[in-house]
This record gives structure tokens, C-alpha cells and sequence, in this order.
């Protein structure tokens, strides 16, 4: 998911990219620094053409100061060519080097309505450039990016792989992304069979799939839409980078300054978002072994033969609560909520609203229900926020809590014995990237409920001994 971000005159946009690998951290090509030479000569020497041509583009000097290499896991990277200061500005690329929606032919554009969104006007552009190998603008770019069998994001997994993460909510929301893709697949292939019938003749589902994963985890959104920055999407993501991409809209560019200091052959890295291995893995295809962003989406529900149902859905939608989509395959958005890892048995818990649907669920007589909606209106309109005087009631709704987490705990444990259990002496490169991702997501996600977890039983335990 691209990010927005305000418009001032330096814009900081978050970018979204695919890994083969499933680490991403500092790397030098040998243990000691290099020098000036040797780094020059451990560059990708696919690549050596690239930065000239971009620059002949952009009609400007882009870096004096990185180079195109490869990383441990096989990943075109950008390295350090000579020592690095952090605060030097390392990168500048113009916006007339950025590849936007802008560039499609008229025809195609205004074809495709706001049903299509940005990702996917530009994956539009992105298979037409491709389509037209040699004969694109872009070709030196478009045909350095990842390939299909390079990229491991879960709308690529084939049905035993997808399997492995049945436990996490990843599994759903794959399923909804690939619903959304395939929507605009349908109105993307109209346009191109109706007005470029000779230069895309068979429009394939699999082929726009691709180009909206290149996008979706490669471009910037800015003010001006969203873009691919080549060169600039070669940098690998480090969550304590405090290097980040910035749109500066006076000098009409986009630019990088290091956070750090580089010595020669360093990969030089920035941070692209606080993401949780479940974003990382739908959205980029790769995971981080301990990822302390990590959290878990928990959907908890009115049950259809709750006698109040219809009671308690009047009073969410009442109370200040997004609408309620009722009959959805992903339920409503009231009953959906991430929990992060508790650092403490004693800190700040599990979310306030989760608490407080919870207490919703555990009434039981239509007072209990009136009482809450009189306490909200006396207090900020939000519902069930304050605990309940009565103990037992609140140990009770906690306790909903609880044994849904416990379940969720039991899930993935099961999933990780089935993961620990592989079923081939031999099995192919992609299978063991990929089981080796699930396996990270799924112990993240297990810490954070076991976290939970401990919290709620300390929680409880102290309301069930209080005098």
C-alpha cells in the first residue's frame, strides 16, 4: 500500500519494493573497507551502462558517490564508490527521469476511470513498455527490475505454498489484493483491446499481476501522483536507517541524504516504512528473521445467534464506529483490530478498542447495553471505554478475549509443526524462500499473540485476587 503524505515543500514518500531475499541489512563486499578501486571493480557489470543513460535523461549529474552492485542474495543493490558523510546528499534524480501514469497514450488514460487505480495505471504503462522491448524509452530500466520467478509476494504462491500461512490474516487479505488486481485487469484489458489491439494482442492476467507487484512494491506517492524513480528503487530497506527519499517540488526532483557514514563498497541503505513481516510479505515479498514491527490483525464477531445482535450492532454504528458492512466475506471494519507485542505484563496492553468490543460482546440483557450507550453519551461518545465496575464482568469480557487469542496461539502453532515437517528431501529454491518467509511471519505473529496473551492472564489475575 502506497503512502500519502502532506504537501510541503520537502515531501517524505515511503517506497515499496520487492526483495528476493529474505533478510535485508548492511553489507560489504569483504570484512575489511574497500578501496575506491576495489569497489569499483566489485560492481554489477550489467549495469555499468545504466547510471550514464539515466543521466543523459534526466540531462543532470545524479550521484558522484554510488554505484550499482549485488547483494548477498543476489539483489541489485547501491554500494558506496568512495568514503560517505552522513548528511552529504548521495542522490538527486530529476522528475523528468521518473517513470508516472502521465506517460500513457491519451487514449488508454482517459479510458481508465478512477476504478483503476494508480498502481494500476501505472502497471498499464509498465506492460506496455515491456511489450514494446528494445523500441521502449525505458528499456535499460525495465529490463534490469526483478523478474516473475524472482518475486515471492503471496499473490504468486501456488495453493500448497499459500497453505503454510492459512493461520495468519495475510492469507485473506492475499485473497482480497488478488480480487482487486483481477478487477482491474478486466477494465486495463478492455482498453488495451479496444485502442491498441496490434501492440498488446493478448492482455494476460499473470502479466498485469507482475507489473502491479513491480509498482506496488517500487514507486513513491507524491503531490504529483505516484512514480518509479529508477536507480533510486536499486536501495535496499534498513529499518534503523534514518535515511529516507524526500520530494523536493522548488528544484522539481527527488533526493537521498545519508544518515551515516560509507566507507567504499558499503551498501548504502534507507528506511521505507515501519512495516510488520505481513505488509512485507504481501506487499514486497520478503520477510525480516525478528521484525520488531511485527503485529497481528484479530477479527472478533457478534455471533449470528447472539439474541442481541441487532442490539449491539445499532449501538456500534451509533457510537462514533466506521459502517458496518455486515455481509462480507472480510466481515465489517468494526470488528477487526491489530494488536503489537507487549513489551510488559504491567505496560500499556492490548488496543483500548478491542477491550471495549469485547465488553460490548460479553452483555448479556438489553440494561447492559442501555447502560453502556448512557456512559458513552455522558463521557466522549465512545462506547464500553471504561472498565466495568463490576469485576466478574470485566474478568468475563477479557476473557473472551483471551481464549480467542489462545485459539489463534494453538493456529499457528500447528501451522509452524507443518512447516518444520516438509513432506521432500529435495525441494526447489522457491519453496525454501518461501517456507523459510512463512515461517518468520508466523513466529512473529505468535510472539505478539503470546505476548497478548500473558498480558491479559496477568490482567485478570489481578482483577479476579483484588479485594
Amino acid at each position: 500500500m502506497l503512502l500519502s503524505c502532506p504537501t510541503v515543500k520537502l515531501i517524505v514518500f515511503q517506497q515499496r519494493r520487492t526483495f528476493t531475499s529474505s533478510l535485508a541489512k548492511r553489507f560489504s563486499f569483504n570484512a575489511q573497507s574497500l578501496t575506491e578501486s576495489q569497489a569499483q571493480a566489485a560492481l554489477d557489470k550489467d549495469c555499468i551502462d545504466f547510471l550514464p543513460w539515466l543521466e543523459q535523461i534526466a540531462g543532470a549529474k545524479l550521484t558522484n558517490s554510488l554505484s550499482i552492485g549485488k547483494s548477498p542474495y543476489g539483489s541489485r543493490a547501491l554500494f558506496a564508490s568512495k568514503v560517505i558523510h552522513a548528511g552529504d546528499c548521495i542522490l538527486k534524480i530529476p522528475f523528468n527521469a521518473q517513470i508516472t501514469p502521465d506517460e500513457l497514450p491519451t487514449d488508454i488514460r482517459v479510458s481508465l476511470t478512477d476504478k483503476v487505480g494508480n498502481i494500476g495505471k501505472l502497471a498499464a504503462l509498465v506492460m506496455i513498455e515491456i511489450n514494446a522491448g528494445q523500441n521502449s524509452r525505458w528499456f535499460p530500466y525495465i529490463s534490469r527490475l526483478p523478474q516473475l520467478s524472482d518475486m515471492h509476494s503471496t499473490i504468486f504462491w501456488d495453493e500448497n505454498e499459500f497453505s503454510m500461512i492459512r493461520c495468519s490474516a495475510v492469507y485473506k487479505e492475499t485473497v482480497k489484493q488478488k480480487a482487486r488486481i483481477e478487477k482491474e485487469f478486466s477494465l486495463v484489458s478492455q482498453a488495451f483491446k479496444k485502442h491498441l489491439p496490434k501492440a498488446i494482442e493478448r492482455p494476460a492476467l499473470e502479466n498485469f499481476m507482475y507489473a502491479y507487484t513491480l509498482v506496488g512494491s517500487r514507486a513513491w506517492e507524491t503531490s504529483r501522483g505516484i512514480s518509479l524513480i529508477p536507480f533510486a528503487d536499486f536501495m535496499n530497506h534498513d529499518g534503523l536507517s534514518a535515511s529516507i527519499v524526500l520530494t523536493d517540488e522548488d528544484n522539481q526532483l527527488s533526493e537521498v541524504t545519508a544518515d551515516r557514514d560509507y566507507s567504499p563498497g558499503d551498501e548504502v541503505l534507507i528506511r521505507y516504512g515501519e512495516f510488520s513481516n505481513a505488509t512485507l510479505m504481501l506487499d514486497f515479498g520478503f520477510t525480516l528473521p525478528y521484525n520488531t514491527h511485527d503485529e497481528v490483525q484479530i477479527q472478533m464477531d457478534i455471533a449470528n445467534d447472539d439474541p442481541l445482535r441487532n442490539m449491539k450492532l445499532g449501538l456500534l454504528q451509533t457510537h462514533y464506529t466506521r459502517s458496518v458492512k455486515d455481509i462480507n466475506i472480510f466481515h465489517s471494519s468494526y470488528d477487526t483490530f491489530t494488536i503489537k507485542e507487549v513489551k510488559s505484563a504491567t505496560g500499556k496492553g492490548i488496543p483500548q478498542s478491542l477491550r471495549a468490543f469485547a465488553r460490548l460482546l460479553s452483555c448479556t440483557s438489553p440494561q447492559e447495553l442501555n447502560d453502556l450507550s448512557k456512559e458513552a453519551e455522558l463521557n466522549d461518545g465512545r462506547l464500553a471505554r471504561l472498565p466495568f465496575k463490576d469485576r466478574s464482568r470485566e474478568l468475563e469480557a477479557h476473557k473472551i478475549i483471551l481464549a480467542h487469542i489462545n485459539s489463534l496461539i494453538v493456529d499457528h502453532n500447528v501451522c509452524i509443526k507443518e512447516l518444520g515437517a516438509s513432506n521432500f528431501r529435495f525441494e526447489s529454491q522457491r519453496l525454501t524462500v518461501r517456507r523459510q518467509m512463512a515461517r518468520e511471519l508466523i513466529f512473529g505473529e505468535l510472539r505478539v499473540l503470546r505476548s497478548a496473551a500473558e498480558w491479559l492472564i496477568h490482567y485478570c489475575t489481578n482483577l479476579f485476587s483484588a479485594p
